[in-house]
């Protein structure tokens, strides 16, 4: 039973791009269309400009702005989402003021940040840290006003205060909302990576593929966008391992809950 779910779990999981890179194969096999060439052609042109130089020089650049402008989020995100979480004044306080700069799309600070920050790595990170913070932001909010009463008082008849409590109880309740704001932070990041590249850089995912387009080299460009997808989907996994092995305990407090 165990061997046929998971196959039926990989099915699922693989069945469907399985089955649009078979659509998009087939239907550009015959294309003339300079801006929409064959898949065959894309991916013949993967292989050349992504396994090469590349490799370290735009892909792993992109990939460590990904990396510190996340974590930087999370760090900012759960931090100040369990000081307003926990606190009524400072939330009545904050509250405004989150919701103002919540609205303002991430994209248009790009300018704002080059100003003050430059336009090297530092104003890459900080883009992408200013559109992944919300969803973990308020999800962390949300998750620490949401704490089980009933445990807080039992917190509080045994002693347990301070970061005990911080840790045991608040972390531990918050966390499946935690993880599900850094959850959709990770596409956001993703976004505000290429869109970051686009403005003054020399290197970097985005970079490369709008010098592709502006030069028209499209299959070369059609790789690119392909490499971004297949990203995405490769960090949709990793994240998704590392969430059941950090959310044991609560999908199986789930299931459990199914069961009865």
């Amino acid at each position: 039973m165990t061997v046929l779910t998971a196959g039926r779990r990989i099915l699922l999981l693989l069945g469907m791009p399985a089955v649009l890179f078979a659509v998009w194969w087939f239907a550009t096999a015959d294309s003339t269309d300079v801006y929409f060439p064959p898949l065959s052609t894309i991916l013949r042109k993967f292989g050349e400009v992504w396994a090469g130089d590349r490799l370290t020089a735009d892909i792993l650049p992109s990939l460590l702005r990904l990396t510190a402008g996340y974590l930087l989020a999370v760090a900012v995100g759960v931090g100040l989402g369990l000081v307003v979480g926990m606190s009524r004044v400072v939330r009545d306080v904050l509250e405004p003021v989150l919701e103002l700069f919540r609205a303002v799309p991430p994209p248009v600070l790009v300018p704002v940040i080059m100003l003050f920050a430059g336009i090297g790595d530092t104003m890459k990170i900080l883009v992408i840290v200013s559109g992944c913070v919300w969803p973990i932001l308020l999800n962390t909010v949300e998750g620490v006003r949401a704490v089980d009463e009933v445990l807080s008082d039992t917190c509080r008849s045994y002693g347990i205060t301070g970061p005990s409590r911080l840790w045991h109880l608040v972390l531990r309740s918050a966390s499946p909302q935690i993880v599900t704001g850094m959850r959709q932070s990770l596409s956001i990041g993703i976004i505000l990576m290429v869109i970051s590249e686009m403005f003054a850089a020399s290197n970097g995912l985005g970079f490369t593929i709008v010098q592709f387009q502006r030069t028209f080299a499209i299959p070369e460009m059609w790789s690119g966008v392909l490499l971004l997808g297949l990203l995405g989907f490769v960090l949709s996994l990793l994240f998704r391992f590392a969430e059941n092995r950090a959310l044991a305990w609560y999908h199986g407090l789930r299931r459990a809950q199914r069961d009865t």
